[in-house]
């Protein structure tokens, strides 16, 4: 069964109380842009990676300067007669980050060809700190380490951007695409901060985070954070900073600077909650059973974690795996931070969903907690920087009081996707829609119709009930689970769709469907390899 699109569909439709309108379309505005930026660094010395943040930084400066002239445009046309001072907290209260006169973009783009550009930059940001205290040290202030040529023609670049013509939603828009062009550009490195964005929106409909306490403990440039602020704003019509609250955790303090200033440019609050740590050792957030919704995107495969450290750790009650992987002691992380209430979204490395030995004991604790609710194949080249397919987890632990306790629905997506180049896939927003209006239908709720695809759900859901559909999805018990060695793996249990006719057969996703089959063979090589060295290191006393 393929759901393959050449376009994006992005026609939207009223429902309810709630009004949506066409958003506007910044691609080719965030194309030349990019092509500008980009040809200015491969004319220069600078790696990717250093010119990524001080480019970022000044994206969130045009932004700071656009909201402030139009607050500054209410503050006036709301003025009376009776003249008073406004300050800074006049336009913190209409949600704008108050800037000096010397943090305007405009007074950057005046100054003198002889003037120090990059240090006249350091001090715009930190004006705009010192005025601004939640922003703590999320700006960058290294711009002298760049020519000033390059520097001064960044701003031009950036001031092409039709400030008069634009909608305060285009500057997210355009830091967006900026983060995923210097995931691209710096490869592996980039990879560790970004997560696809089509990705990310499945995750955010899946577990529907509308209101309360939303962390992601390996949280990178805040997709995840963001994309749940732009669902509260956009699809139910409130104002995200009044119903959730954003919390992550990142090892690296200059990716953490890169999530505060998303936020930022988004309008979302709690740039504060944005902490550095080390997840595995640190709880900065005392997570534990205190969050609404948990979403993440954390390394996979990682070894070298002390098992010193954690030991006794709360945060891994099913307890540490011998195999020196850290994937399911992430699992354990996601799932020790939900409120019985909670519900959790994360990508993992497709080896956990079948995994042997003491990862398989984990897994089968954890599915016999009735925890597990949803898993969903995704396949190859949708992220930049590595090119295997991966599988979504979704957790409920309010799933334990329904009827479907004794069940997981797996979906198998991997012949759902957009091809946006050779290398590389996406889901158009019609497949988002699609994807998790299956998993509405299982919980027995009404599907969400809002982008012109809805013919997809259609098709499949004709009277809009869930039903098992062969190589899509179907819903397995915990006896039909146990009775595949606890596998999570969706193309254990959804099967093969029958194909009409010989002339719809695809080579190439073909080949594709066999190496991943091929790849599912590996890992449980793999695993068998561990569990006999295991017996026999067991039976020798090693």
């Amino acid at each position: 069964m393929l759901f393959v699109v050449a376009e994006d569909e992005r026609i939207y439709q009223g429902r309810g109380k709630i009004t949506l309108t066409m958003p506007a379309n910044y691609t080719e505005l965030e194309k030349r842009l990019w092509e500008a930026a980009d040809e200015l660094r491969a004319n220069s010395k600078l790696k990717p990676s250093e010119y990524s943040v001080p480019v970022l930084g000044l994206v969130f400066l045009l932004y700071a300067d656009y909201k402030f002239a139009l607050v500054s445009g209410e503050i006036a046309a709301g003025s009376s007669s009776r003249r008073r001072t406004v300050g800074k907290t006049d336009y913190q209260a209409k949600g704008a980050l108050y800037l000096p006169e010397t943090a305007r973009f405009d007074y950057l783009i005046d100054r003198p060809e002889a003037e120090d550009i990059g240090g006249a930059i350091n001090a715009a940001m930190k004006a705009i700190a010192d005025e601004n205290e939640e922003l703590g040290g999320a700006l960058p202030r290294n711009y002298n380490s760049l020519e000033k040529p390059i520097l001064r023609e960044l701003l031009k670049i950036l001031n092409r951007i039709p400030r008069k013509d634009i909608t305060e939603d285009a500057f997210g828009e355009i830091y967006q695409y900026f983060l995923g062009k210097f995931t691209q550009k710096e490869g592996q490195k980039g990879g560790e901060f970004f997560t696809p964005i089509s990705l990310v929106k499945l995750i955010v409909e899946v577990i529907e985070p509308n209101y309360g306490r939303i962390l992601d403990p390996a949280c990178g440039a805040g997709g995840m954070l963001v994309q749940s602020a732009i669902r509260v704003r956009n699809k139910l019509g409130f104002d995200p900073n009044q119903v959730i609250s954003v919390y992550g955790q990142e090892k690296v303090d200059g990716t953490v600077k890169l999530c505060q200033m998303n936020l930022a440019v988004h309008g979302v609050s709690g740039l504060r909650n944005i902490r550095e740590g080390n997840t595995y050792y640190q709880d900065i957030h005392q997570s534990v059973g205190e969050f609404d919704f948990v979403m993440a995107n954390p390394p996979f495969n990682v070894n070298g974690v002390d098992r010193e450290k954690i030991k006794g750790d709360p945060h891994y009650p099913f307890g540490a795996p011998t195999t020196d992987n850290a994937n399911y002691l992430w699992i354990q992380l996601f799932y020790t931070a939900l409120n019985p209430n909670g519900r959790a979204g994360f990508v993992m490395a497709n080896s956990a969903s079948d995994a042997r030995g003491s990862e398989l004991e984990i897994r089968r604790q954890l599915i016999e907690k009735r925890a597990v609710d949803v898993m969903i194949a995704i396949g190859s080249n949708f992220f930049y920087t590595v090119t295997l397919p991966c599988t979504l987890w979704f957790l409920d632990k309010r799933k334990v009081k329904t009827s479907r306790k004794d069940q997981v629905l797996f979906i198998d997506a991997r012949h759902i996707y957009r091809q946006i180049d050779r290398a590389h896939r996406e889901f158009s927003e019609a497949q988002v829609e699609f994807i998790s209006n299956i998993v509405r239908l299982y919980r027995g709720e009404k599907a969400e119709l809002m982008v012109a695809g809805s013919e997809m759900l259609t098709e499949t859901f004709p009277d809009k009930v869930y039903r098992d559909v062969a190589g899509l999805c179907k819903i397995a018990t915990l006896d039909e689970i146990e009775a595949q060695g606890w596998s999570l793996n969706p193309g254990r249990y959804v099967g093969v769709a029958e194909r009409k006719e010989a002339e719809d057969f695809d080579f190439a996703a073909g080949l594709e469907e066999l190496n991943e089959e091929l790849e599912i063979l590996n890992v449980e090589a793999r695993g068998l390899e561990e569990t006999i060295a295991e017996n026999v290191a067991h039976l020798l006393n090693l």
